[in-house]
C-alpha cells in the first residue's frame, strides 16, 4: 500500500537582516531550526514562546511539525523572522486570516538599524560640545 504523501507549505519571514524559509506539514508539533530542535537552537525560552505564538492563537501547535531555515541577525530577529514564515504558512494552509490579522502576525516588522551619519558618532549622537 502506497504511503499517502503530506503537503507541506512554506513562507518565508524576514526580521532585521534576518531571513527564514519555513516549511510546514502535518505532524505533531516538532520544530527543527536549521538542523536542531527549537529550545536547543534559541538561547531564550521567551524567543521560543515568541516564535510559537501564530499556532498558538489557532490551536495548532500540535498540528504540524515544521522546519525552518533562518540565516542573518541574532537570536530576536531570527525568532522574529520564523514567527513571520510561520504565519504565512499557516496561510497556505488554509487557516484563518482574521486572528492572525488582528494579532499583528501578518505585519512585517520593518524596524532595522539606522545607519551612522558622517560628523556624528552614532546614527543620532553628536560630539560632545565643548566651549573652551
Amino acid at each position: 500500500m502506497a504511503k499517502k504523501q503530506t503537503e507541506t507549505y512554506i513562507g518565508v519571514g524576514r526580521r532585521k537582516s534576518s531571513v527564514a524559509r519555513v516549511f510546514l506539514k502535518e505532524g505533531k508539533g516538532n520544530i527543527i531550526v536549521n538542523g536542531k530542535d527549537v529550545n536547543d537552537y534559541m538561547p531564550y525560552q521567551t524567543l521560543v514562546m515568541d516564535l510559537k505564538q501564530p499556532l498558538a492563537l489557532l490551536d495548532a501547535e500540535a498540528r504540524f511539525d515544521i522546519e525552518a531555515n533562518v540565516n542573518g541577525g541574532g537570536f530576536t530577529g531570527q525568532a522574529g523572522a520564523i514567527r513571520l514564515g510561520i504565519a504565512r504558512a499557516l496561510l497556505e494552509a488554509g487557516l484563518d486570516r482574521g486572528t492572525l490579522k488582528q494579532a499583528g502576525m501578518l505585519t512585517r516588522d520593518a524596524r532595522a538599524k539606522e545607519r551612522k551619519k558622517y560628523g556624528l558618532k552614532g546614527a543620532r549622537r553628536a560630539p560632545q560640545f565643548s566651549k573652551r
